[in-house]
């Protein structure tokens, strides 16, 4: 696989992480709104010319990583983060 290069972007209490690909200008994107300290994961949006890559997976990756550097819990609400969070047990302690 090509170099995935997360980013994140927050506008008070809604953000993205985007995922730019080594050999494309399409990116990747999960997006979140928070309440009450949890982000709600609500959707992630890969571009067909960068899909099979495993982009998707790297972005929920990199919202997971971040709960557990900046202490907050998220609530999967998109189909492919909840059946992401239901293939990783080991996420449980950031899982709302």
């Amino acid at each position: 696989m090509v170099g995935v290069t997360i980013t994140k972007h927050e506008n008070g209490s809604t953000g993205e992480y985007h995922a730019h690909v080594a050999d494309s200008d399409h990116i990747g994107r999960l997006t979140w709104t928070e309440r009450g300290g949890v982000r709600y994961a609500e959707h992630t949006l890969v571009p067909p010319p960068i899909g099979g890559r495993g982009v998707a997976m790297r972005l929920v990756e990199a919202m997971v990583a971040d709960a557990r550097e900046n202490d907050f819990r998220i609530a999967p609400v998109c189909s492919y983060v909840v059946t992401a969070f239901r293939r990783h047990p080991d996420w449980a302690d950031v899982q709302a």
